[in-house]
C-alpha cells in the first residue's frame, strides 16, 4: 500500500545586491584572492547592508516567491519553519516575524538552529507533517544574515560568510517521489570547535563580552575540517548504501556550501564527478542554513523528475546529517 510522501514542489532563493569581493577583502584585512579561493574556493560573497534589515526580510523574499511560483494563497499554507542562527531577535521566532510580513495568516510557525545543518534538519522536521497527513502544504526556509555575527577584522573568518535565504514549499504526494530517507546526527563535544562565545544565558552581553569580541563567530578551522568533511562524506555514502544508490543512480549531490575541499573530498568518497555535483560557493561563500536550497534554486531548470538527490551538510555543534531526495517534478 502506498504511503504519502513529502515532494518538494516548488524553491525559490533570495540573495542581497550587495557583493563582498575578496579583491575589497584585500583592503580591510590581511589577506589575499588566491589565499582565499586556494583555501574555501569563495570568490564573493552578499551582503545585507541596509539598516533595520535582518534575516526575517531575506525569508519573507523567499516566501512570496515560493507562493508566485507554486500559485498557492499565502492563506492554504500550514507550517513555515525558519533555520536560522542569526534571527532578528532572541525571541520571537524569526519564523513568526516571516509569516506576519508575507500574511501567512493559517500557519504556525517556528526556527530551528542546527547551524550549517539546520535547512536538513528543518525539511525532515516538516516532512513529519506531511507524511502524517496532518497538513498539506508546509514550507521550509533558511535564512541567514551571517554578517551580523562576523568580525571584518579576523581574516580566518569574515572570508567565509555570506547573507542570504533560500527554501521550498513542501506538498503530499502517492508517488514514489519526494523525500525517500534521511539520516540526521549530533555531537555535542564540537560545541567550542564553532560557536559564538557571548550573548547567551551562560555569557550574557555585556561590555566585557563586546569589547572582548564574544558576539562574533569563533572557529578553529583546522579542528572543524577534520570533522567536517569525514563525518559529510560518512553520512552520503551511508545513506547510499541503506537505498542501494550506486554513484551513477545519483542525477545530484547538493552539499553544504562551507569550503570546496570538503565538497570535493564528499564528492570522491561517493563515487560521483564533479557534473555532478552543486557548487556555486563561488558566488555567495557560506550562507549556513541558506546554502543548500540556494544551490537548488540556481539548478531547479536541470532537474528532472525521478532524479535521484543527495543533499549533505555538516555545521556547528556538531550537527550533519543527509537527506535522500527524489525529485517531483520537471522544471
Amino acid at each position: 500500500m502506498s504511503q504519502i510522501k513529502a515532494a518538494i514542489t516548488a524553491v525559490h532563493g533570495y540573495v542581497p545586491e550587495f557583493v563582498l569581493s575578496n579583491e575589497v577583502l584585500e583592503t580591510m584585512v590581511d589577506t589575499t584572492d588566491e589565499w582565499i579561493t586556494t583555501r574555501t574556493g569563495i570568490k564573493e560573497r552578499r551582503i545585507l547592508r541596509e539598516k533595520g534589515k535582518g534575516s526575517s526580510d531575506l525569508g519573507a523574499e523567499v516566501v512570496k516567491g515560493l507562493l508566485e511560483k507554486s500559485g498557492t494563497h499565502a492563506d492554504e499554507i500550514d507550517l513555515l519553519i525558519c533555520a536560522t542562527v542569526t534571527p532578528d531577535f532572541a525571541f520571537p521566532a524569526t519564523a513568526n516575524i516571516i509569516a506576519e510580513k508575507t500574511g501567512l495568516r493559517n500557519a504556525w510557525s517556528f526556527d530551528i538552529n542546527a547551524a550549517c545543518s539546520g535547512f536538513l534538519y528543518s525539511l525532515v522536521t516538516a516532512s513529519q507533517f506531511i507524511e502524517n497527513g496532518k497538513y498539506k502544504k508546509v514550507m521550509v526556509i533558511g535564512a541567514e544574515k551571517m554578517s551580523m555575527m562576523t568580525d571584518y577584522t579576523d581574516r580566518t573568518t569574515c572570508v567565509l560568510f555570506g547573507d542570504a535565504a533560500a527554501g521550498v514549499l513542501l506538498e503530499p504526494t502517492m508517488d514514489n517521489v519526494g523525500i525517500m530517507d534521511s539520516i540526521l546526527r549530533t555531537d555535542g563535544s564540537g560545541t567550542f570547535h564553532l560557536y559564538q562565545k557571548g550573548g547567551g544565558a551562560v555569557k550574557p552581553a555585556s561590555f566585557r563580552t563586546i569589547a572582548g569580541g564574544e558576539h562574533f563567530i569563533y572557529q578553529e578551522g583546522q579542528q572543524v575540517f577534520k570533522f567536517a568533511v569525514t563525518r559529510m562524506a560518512d553520512v552520503s555514502v551511508e545513506i547510499m548504501d541503506r537505498n542501494n544508490l550506486k554513484s551513477e543512480n545519483v542525477a545530484w549531490l547538493v552539499p553544504h556550501q562551507a569550503n570546496l575541499r570538503i565538497i570535493d573530498a564528499t564528492a570522491r568518497r561517493m563515487g560521483i564527478n564533479k557534473d555532478q555535483v552543486m557548487i556555486n560557493i563561488e558566488k555567495y561563500g557560506n550562507t549556513t542554513s541558506a546554502t543548500i536550497p540556494l544551490c537548488l534554486w540556481e539548478w531547479e531548470k536541470k532537474l528532472n523528475k525521478d532524479d535521484n538527490v543527495i543533499l549533505a551538510a555538516f555545521g556547528g555543534g556538531f550537527t550533519w546529517g543527509s537527506v535522500y531526495v527524489k525529485w517531483a517534478y520537471d522544471s
